[in-house]
């Protein structure tokens, strides 16, 4: 029987992955999530309902253009199996008048190794779109005997949200004291908000995923150091795909309207990580219907460390991934946005070629460790 699952990071030569679709994708609802991540001054505060059909047929064909681009590279394609996502759900702690969608796998998938984990997200929305996945995990099953298919227990959603309304100003004052919106009540995490880097997985702090997850993660994984990291200059800290993105064993692209903190830098510097700002966004605004900022032009996919997909309309950053060395498609997907995210929202890793390593040998005071005590030389 074949190895199927194998991921470590998300540079190692890829060999198999899942693009999401955006068949029945919704505009979900407010609820205590939803309502912190959208800005103050986004027209899609409000809006809900089924996404225009003329929009999913765009963001289909863009992931169609993505699928194109990875089979012609020998990359194995998979896709998820849609649900009706604008049926209501509800569980006996909560009622939701509809889900979302299933175009970002890497929200909802994290690859560790030879297991993926279904995350436990904040939106009550997303409660269900694991779903959406199952199909493929339990392929994933029965044709590969050492794969792991693991899901975290489910969340209650009683106390998980402080139900506040605070301005842009205090958001900034907020993020950079570390005081989000989420509570500590039970784990909550994005999958999309953990950077895997071998033996250490830096994870941010935001919107939406809190310390007690981190603290989670350190005790399922207790081989692997865990980091918590913060980005002060970004008002709606959600996901770090488009702030902080590493190309290959020692450098990383940082956004530079949230930079990593001078003092979470120190176990980067001890080993030899270059963190270069990201080239700035050929857009000034997001596309319609979108909920993200236009810093998706650095949400690109690494095929292998020579190797990257760049959407096609940032040229800024397709001409700085050159300079950086880095051979680059272009493959555009900026259609898609608007559904969940860009290049590297729309993918979740099956398999990298390569094992688990330690990119950070040199240990040094790191504020950032979560479990400081367990890594103590």
């Amino acid at each position: 029987m074949a190895k199927i699952v194998n991921s470590w990071n998300d540079w190692d030569p890829l060999k198999r992955v899942i693009v999401g679709l955006c068949d029945n994708s919704v505009i979900p609802p407010e609820e205590p999530a939803t309502s912190e991540k959208v800005p103050v001054d986004s027209e899609m505060r409000g809006m809900w309902g089924l996404r225009p059909l003329r929009t999913v047929e765009v963001g289909n064909a863009c992931l169609e253009n993505l699928v194109k681009a990875l089979e012609e590279r020998g990359v194995v394609v998979d896709r998820p199996t849609p649900l009706q996502w604008n049926q209501a759900i509800g569980t006996p702690d909560f009622r939701n008048d509809s889900m979302m969608t299933c175009m970002p796998p890497r929200d909802i998938l994290l690859t560790m190794g030879n297991e993926i984990m279904a995350s436990a997200n904040s939106f009550r929305c997303r409660y269900f779109e694991y779903l959406a996945y199952w199909p493929l995990m339990k392929q994933y099953f029965d044709e590969d005997p050492d794969f792991l298919w693991t899901r975290l227990t489910d969340k209650s959603y009683k106390h998980n949200y402080y139900d506040e309304k605070i301005s842009l100003e205090e958001r900034l004052v907020r993020t950079a004291n570390k005081d989000f919106v989420t509570t500590e009540v039970e784990p909550m995490w994005d999958a999309a908000d953990v950077m895997r880097m071998g033996k250490d997985l830096f994870i941010q702090h935001g919107l939406t995923t809190n310390r007690t997850a981190m603290d989670w993660f350190q005790r399922y994984y207790p081989e692997h150091r865990v980091h918590a990291v913060n980005f002060p200059g970004d008002p709606y800290p959600i996901h770090i795909d488009a702030t902080f993105v590493p190309l290959r064993p020692g450098l990383i692209i940082n956004n530079p309207q949230r930079k990593l903190p001078e003092e979470q830098r120190a176990i980067f510097e001890a080993n030899d990580w270059q963190i270069v700002d990201a080239a700035q966004p050929a857009h000034s605004e997001p596309p319609e219907f979108c909920y993200s900022s236009v810093w998706l032009s650095m949400n690109c996919l690494v095929l292998d460390p020579k190797t990257v997909i760049v959407e096609a309309s940032e040229v800024y950053q397709q001409e700085e991934m050159d300079k950086l060395g880095m051979n680059v498609i272009p493959v555009d997907l900026r259609g898609a946005y608007a559904f969940g995210g860009g290049l590297h929202c729309s993918t979740a890793d099956v398999y990298r070629e390569g094992e688990c390593l330690d990119y950070f040998p040199n240990r040094v005071a790191d504020p950032t460790l979560v479990r400081p005590e367990m890594w103590n030389d």
